[in-house]
């Protein structure tokens, strides 16, 4: 079937986007089943969630998600590469020693090496550096960006979770090198709203990429399932905070699920779920070119696609949210990916 053509898309950095992407950061590794994730994958490819998104490190183990991505891109989506946005990364741990992670070009090279042999390609869409690293000169992780672009392992290459100075200094660099940077991949939520405060030349992230040009894909739009409704009544043994995974329980405080239960009031009124709340606010910047959902199951995603045909979110529920739209201690990105 071919994809559905009533999903949005939104143009930026030279690359037309779907307004919904799929991000396999959660729920394609070796604990879930190839059906589950086929069936989960193929849905959103018939439903026009064409970018499907990746790094070297999801899974678990490593590669993993890659890997599925690769059965299903051989088989069932086999002829269908063209239509599709595939993307990945690498600045997280991949393997063992000290080449295995961070920001040299021998990691970077040596990681893209191996996400194109997982996956079966000749080439990714886009080839982000997943983080910056301060022990190495930008000038080296971009000028791998640079090397795989020019050598056509690449069509494109982005930045993830890199802060609006650190934007600045690698939309520099890139320019020396001759590279131009196509898009920006941070985490952004209502409870997550790093990517507006200012840098030091009183710019935000979102204006530094919007006054380059480059596209934002925002991940974790649902907080890492805090806005999914799962924790408005205690952590479920099932859920993500109670497997241990990114989201701490410690997170979901008695202030944190005020907010939460707030939104979802608001919510429920305008007739809207709270995950499509939390996707429509993060639509409602013209800045933010598409918002990377990690789905578990097609009702789920289906829950999502829908805030995309729903109206605008009004001026009145604007601004009921915003005293509930703080941030409240998730961002894991933060720290160890933009200046320490």
């Amino acid at each position: 079937m071919p994809a559905a053509p009533d999903l949005p898309h939104r143009r930026a950095g030279g690359l037309s986007w779907p307004v919904v992407s799929l991000g396999l950061w959660q729920n394609f590794g070796a604990a879930t089943a190839f059906d589950q994730q086929r069936r989960l994958v193929l849905h959103a490819v018939d439903r026009g969630v064409v970018h499907l998104d990746l790094a070297n490190n999801y899974g678990p183990p490593p590669f993993a998600a890659e890997e599925s991505v690769g059965r299903l891109l051989a088989r069932d989506l086999r002829g269908r590469r063209d239509e599709l946005l595939i993307t990945t990364k690498a600045g997280y741990r991949a393997w063992p020693g000290p080449y295995g992670e961070h920001g040299s070009a021998k990691y970077l090279r040596a990681s893209l090496d191996e996400s194109l042999r997982r996956l079966g390609l000749d080439a990714v869409d886009v080839f982000y550096s997943h983080r910056f690293d301060p022990s190495t000169p930008l000038a080296e992780t971009l000028g791998a960006l640079e090397r795989a672009v020019r050598s056509g392992k690449a069509r494109y290459a982005g930045i993830s979770s890199y802060s609006a100075d650190r934007t600045v200094e690698a939309l520099h660099v890139a320019r020396e090198l001759g590279l131009p940077l196509t898009v920006h991949q941070p985490a952004y939520s209502l409870l997550n709203r790093w990517v507006e405060q200012p840098g030091t030349d009183g710019r935000s992230l979102l204006d530094v990429a919007h006054d380059a040009g480059l596209a934002v894909v925002a991940f974790s739009p649902l907080a890492q399932g805090m806005l999914s409704t799962r924790y408005l009544h205690g952590v479920p043994a099932d859920s993500r905070a109670g497997r241990g995974g990114p989201l701490r329980p410690e997170w979901l405080t008695d202030e944190a699920l005020g907010h939460v239960r707030a939104l979802d009031a608001i919510a429920r009124q305008g007739g809207r779920t709270l995950p499509q709340l939390a996707l429509a606010w993060v639509l409602r910047d013209a800045r933010i070119t598409s918002v990377l959902v990690g789905a578990r199951t097609v009702e789920q995603l289906d829950e999502n696609l829908a805030a995309v045909s729903q109206p605008p979110l009004s001026e009145q529920e604007l601004a009921a949210i915003e005293p509930h739209a703080v941030d409240v201690g998730i961002n894991l990105w933060g720290s160890r990916s933009s200046d320490r």
